[in-house]
């Protein structure tokens, strides 16, 4: 069967997000403006930490990596639908569209737990200031670090072969912009049981385990800045999460809204508009969520500009 498999299909056809030129255009425009401003912030966010002595904390280091990981789960998407939104046939190899679910599988799971981890740094830094250097040194964070990426390439790696090897042998017309698990198992001839529930088990899994370290951990700073802190302290305390919170409750919200909706209401362009939004968008707010919202990252901003020599020729 694998063999039928990849002599029926070489390729997918992508059918985007509209039909209508007029609006491939606009939208064209937009996601370029925006992939571009997304990439240069949040490379620059993840060189100005690396920069900036005093950004070398183990928060910092947590969201240079956010940073990264949000710089590569949107370019794993965006220049191919963007050349895809100029091609009459939007068509993307077999192994190319593998590729990139591996690709786009791996940063999604490394997101959500990234942000776990950067809710347990809070809770360590709020609850525990004294023994927060010990508790979270270098050598933790990068451990942290590499084992997120491992596990979140080997989940996307589970997810990619159990997707490609079923039959695709009736269409290979995706109705999506890129390639993902939902739209090509609807193509699927062969039964696909088995992996919608390894793909709702895993999903489920990895989604629930960091919403609880999130929530636990929230739930403990709550309580330590109630007990600890006056108004104006708790106010100050807050603020430090401030950033933090609004990235979780955009990305929480975007993975609520699509998966939570009623069925009534549920449909596939619904779907697209809304992998846009968390494909495109979320990547291009987190690095303005904490570069306004985060006064050490404005300073250092500030005194990294100020240090660059400007050189006045007469």
């Amino acid at each position: 069967m694998a063999k039928s498999n990849h002599s029926v299909v070489t390729e997918f056809i992508l059918l985007g997000l509209t039909e209508d030129p007029e609006l491939q255009i606009i939208l064209f425009v937009i996601l370029l403006i925006i992939y571009l401003f997304s990439v240069m912030s949040n490379l620059g966010l993840v060189v100005l930490i690396q920069i900036s002595p005093q950004l070398q904390s183990p928060m910092y280091f947590f969201l240079s990596h956010l940073a990264f990981v949000d710089f590569c789960y949107t370019s794993c998407v965006t220049p191919n639908a963007l050349v895809n939104f100029l091609r009459e046939i939007k068509s993307i190899s077999f192994y190319g569209c593998a590729a990139q679910v591996c690709f786009f599988t791996t940063f999604s799971v490394c997101e959500v737990f990234l942000l776990s981890v950067m809710a347990y740094d809070r809770y360590v830094a709020i609850c525990n200031p004294l023994l927060y250097v010990i508790l979270m040194p270098r050598r933790l964070c990068i451990q942290i670090a590499i084992t997120t990426y491992i596990y979140a390439f080997v989940t996307a790696l589970i997810q990619t072969v159990t997707t490609f090897i079923l039959s695709f042998c009736d269409s290979n017309l995706v109705n999506h912009f890129f390639c993902e698990d939902i739209p090509l198992m609807a193509l699927a001839c062969s039964n696909t049981q088995v992996k919608e529930l390894l793909l709702l088990s895993m999903a489920g899994f990895n989604v629930c385990c960091s919403l609880l370290i999130v929530l636990i951990s929230y739930l403990f700073i709550v309580s330590a800045i109630l007990k600890k802190h006056s108004g104006e302290g708790r106010q100050k305390v807050f603020s430090t999460c401030a950033s933090h919170l609004s990235s979780i409750a955009i990305y929480y919200g975007t993975i609520i809204f699509m998966y939570l909706q009623p069925e009534s209401s549920h449909s596939l362009n619904t779907d697209k508009f809304a992998a846009v939004f968390y494909v495109v968008v979320i990547p291009m707010l987190n690095p303005l969520i904490y570069s306004l919202r985060n006064t050490e990252v404005k300073n250092a901003l500030k005194k990294s500009i100020d240090n660059i020599p400007i050189n006045i020729s007469k």
